[in-house]
């Protein structure tokens, strides 16, 4: 396993999973639900800054590798499946929004892995629909964390909710465009 800061990165995105899903199961008392939101926000954040950035550095310092190329999408899925289903579990989004981007990121996940098995992994990488689809997802889920219902008259749920169903759309989308180019492929 290569150690370089872009890895690095990438295991801190895993390690903060369990901080941020241990927040929202700490008694009131403790904390309150306004501050476990916007710690829950932040770290997500630094968790979707991270992401972005391992894969920069890596690029820019020539440190990319098949392993990081293996741990960075996991550790990216695994914390948006996390915060999805605990926005579920917190009544803040549609169950449905959720299993459509889940179901999408394990379908299109294992088409990539068929798909570099079969030597035909640039006919998936990652196009410009997708990183819609992320940026849409990645916004929503921070607005819901935050769950502000009148910051400046902006209520982040319903936003939260709007981006979420624009970011839902992308994702089928996103995922009938990949599915059709590895289609071509094997014609």
């Amino acid at each position: 396993m290569p150690r370089n800061i872009p890895i690095l990165l990438t295991w801190m995105r895993i390690l903060l999973i369990p901080f941020f899903t241990v927040l929202f199961y700490l008694p009131q008392t403790w904390l309150p639900i306004h501050i476990v939101n916007i710690v829950a926000a932040s770290i997500f954040a630094i968790a979707s800054i991270t992401d972005w950035l391992d894969g920069y550095l890596a690029r820019k310092w020539n440190q990319t590798s098949d392993f990081g190329a293996f741990l960075d999408p996991v550790a990216d899925k695994l914390m948006v499946a996390v915060a999805l289903i605990l926005l579920v579990k917190l009544d803040r989004t549609y169950a449905i929004l959720s299993m459509i981007i889940i179901g999408r990121e394990i379908t299109i996940s294992a088409l990539r892995e068929w798909m570099a098995k079969k030597g035909k992994d640039k006919s998936v990488a990652v196009a410009y629909i997708g990183k819609l689809k992320t940026t849409a997802q990645m916004i929503a889920i921070l607005l819901l964390l935050l769950n502000f219902k009148n910051f400046f008259g902006i209520n982040f749920a319903e936003l939260g909710n709007l981006l979420m169903f624009v970011a839902a759309i992308l994702t089928i989308w996103s995922m009938f465009y990949y599915l059709k180019m590895a289609w071509q492929e094997f014609k």
